[in-house]
């Protein structure tokens, strides 16, 4: 992504507010006296950027343990608890560093535009990577409006604000510590105020507005790897295991995992990731296992897993085989005389050099028996899985 961070930064315009309330059928007063509480001013600093804070104990938490959190503790990009550090008087070149690291976590520790949005939360915000939301983001101050609307959805809080309910408002949005600054009086105040303005006339039919906003669909990157590994993830814990490993790439195997949860939950198909899928697999159910599969005999399984049917082959290949080589061992002499048999042992005899041809008989039996071991057993997990829907 590119780190000058500059985009068309358009300002937002007095007709955006009614336009975008009407959206979830909330006023301008109470969308002016949320704004006027929780956004700082304008959404763009004055190079034109996004307003930005990066949060190092968030960036901490979503690193996980392992060498990127070494990193970034060692670089002072992160540690494990708020106010550990003061913040810098511009948090740019701190998330410059972090992005080196892993560019996805740096930019969903921090927070975005006018409202200060974590970029962890960009899929509720409507986007399906924090590189989406930052890249709308540097476009128009309405579209960080038109974000934290969908917050408000997604985290319920959206009829409150109709209700003007401000304390849970200003609870779900800044923490059980929203008493300590007063949010909620704020809130009722500017409340107050703005019904006493003027508001702008805005007709839903369709107003001309002076900011066109930039939609979603044309800000929307290419899926990133950490995406896919966590849609990859939540297909496997809800029986989806078609979806294969979680390596981060949308092969076919993930495809078809897609194709099938997008089928089971009433969703268009195709194999596309995006926030239609997101946001299901937020809330869907694990996969149903018909009740047939867990009484389904062996002979059906071989011939719906290919791994079983291998498995299966392989256990009664070694089996015939270690019998052999073990009646051969006790009966040695008697095959060497057989004049058929003497033909296809008697090379192996003669690369066996001095050893016994009972010894060597006895370890291919040994050999078989061990091959016959691990064949069963790998039938017999092929079986579980498959009746217990960990195998598709």
């Amino acid at each position: 992504m590119d780190t000058s961070f500059k985009g068309a930064a358009v300002r937002l315009q007095d007709i955006d507010i009614p336009r975008i309330g009407a959206e979830i059928a909330v006023g301008e007063d109470e969308l002016h006296a949320f704004m006027d509480v929780e956004a700082a001013g304008s959404g763009f600093d004055a190079t034109g950027r996004p307003k930005m804070l990066f949060e190092p104990h968030v960036f901490y938490r979503l690193l996980g343990k392992g060498m990127k959190r070494d990193a970034a503790v060692k670089a002072g990009l992160a540690y494990p608890k708020w106010g550990m550090k003061p913040y810098p008087k511009d948090s740019y070149p701190r998330l410059v560093k972090a992005m080196a690291i892993d560019e996805t976590i740096a930019l969903m520790a921090a927070s975005w535009g006018l409202t200060q949005i974590l970029g962890e939360n960009h899929r509720d915000a409507g986007y399906t990577s924090p590189q989406a939301l930052v890249t709308a983001f540097l476009a128009s101050e309405a579209n960080h409006l038109e974000a934290t609307v969908r917050l408000l959805v997604a985290w319920k809080i959206d009829d409150d604000l109709r209700a003007h309910r401000w304390p849970v408002i200003a609870r779900t949005w800044n923490g059980p510590g929203y008493k300590k600054n007063a949010y909620d009086t704020k809130m009722a105040a500017a409340f107050a105020k703005w019904q006493k303005i003027r508001d702008t006339p805005f007709s839903a039919a369709g107003d001309p507005v002076s900011a066109e906003p930039v939609s979603i669909a044309a800000v929307v990157s290419p899926v990133d790897k950490a995406t896919v590994e966590r849609v990859q993830q939540q297909l496997k814990d809800l029986g989806y295991t078609e979806v294969g490993g979680v390596d981060g790439k949308a092969g076919d195997f993930t495809a078809a995992a897609i194709r099938a949860f997008r089928s089971d939950n009433g969703l268009p198909a195709g194999d596309d990731i995006d926030d239609d899928l997101l946001l299901s697999l937020q809330k869907a159910k694990p996969r149903a296992i018909p009740a047939a599969r867990a009484d389904a005999p062996a002979d059906v399984v071989r011939d719906k897993v290919p791994e079983v049917k291998t498995n299966w082959l392989t256990k009664v290949g070694a089996f015939f085989t270690g019998i052999i080589a073990l009646v051969g061992s006790f009966f040695d002499g008697i095959i060497g005389n057989l004049g058929a048999a003497s033909g296809y042992i008697q090379p192996v005899k003669d690369a066996a050099g001095d050893v016994p041809g009972w010894v060597w008989m006895l370890a291919i039996a040994a050999v078989a028996g061990g091959l016959f071991l691990v064949a069963r057993h790998g039938e017999a997990k092929g079986v579980e899985a498959f009746k217990t829907g960990a195998r598709r």
